[in-house]
């Protein structure tokens, strides 16, 4: 059976990043772990299903999506210097939480939920990035297709709950914006 609309799809993959020799191992997917999702339904990345389209069980693939094809190119506008007070709970600044490297989900005034990279803690501002950890990266997929087939019903109630499918580099099903492959 062929990769098409509305199949659900196991593959294995490795992301990297970087140009030449200097990629970087990014997330994978493996066997044990794969990722699982419906093709055509949206979870994943256009291109990326674009890439997988066709496909069959045992077919291996090899792929790089341009970062226009991927998550944007970084954008320096996505950078924020955010009053420290709306980071207090209970009147204090939470320093467990608001460090840098750390990433925090947050939400703007209209209510989108958003991932925030904390770049910097200062004395009265904290720098947030808004990008996601993969704008302006160029993604090199390889990997191998596990299985292709007809949804269960099961399947498809899996997938329609909110979760990003099994693999994804995740350990759960609730992996949000941070994976690669598009969760």
């Amino acid at each position: 059976m062929k990769i098409t609309a509305n199949k659900f799809v196991s593959v294995t993959y490795d992301l990297n990043v970087g140009e030449g020799e200097e990629r970087e191992l990014m997330e994978r997917a493996t066997p044990e772990h794969p990722l699982t999702f419906i093709f055509g339904t949206g979870m994943m990345l256009p291109a990326f299903e674009e890439a997988l389209k066709g496909l069959e069980v045992g077919d291996s693939f090899n792929f790089s999506l341009a970062p226009a094809d991927a998550y944007g190119e970084y954008n320096e506008d996505y950078l924020m210097d955010l009053p420290k007070n709306i980071f207090e709970v209970e009147g204090k600044f939470d320093t467990e939480v608001i460090k840098e490297g750390n990433i925090v989900p947050m939400m703007d005034s209209n209510g989108n939920r958003l991932q925030g990279s904390v770049m910097e803690v200062k004395d009265d501002v904290v720098v947030m990035d808004f990008n996601h950890p993969l704008a302006g990266e160029t993604l090199h997929f390889s990997g191998e297709v596990l299985d292709v087939h007809e949804p269960t019903a099961e399947e498809i109630a899996a997938m329609s709950s909110g979760g990003c499918g099994g693999g994804c580099g995740c350990d759960d099903a609730d992996c949000g914006e941070g994976c690669g492959c598009g969760c």
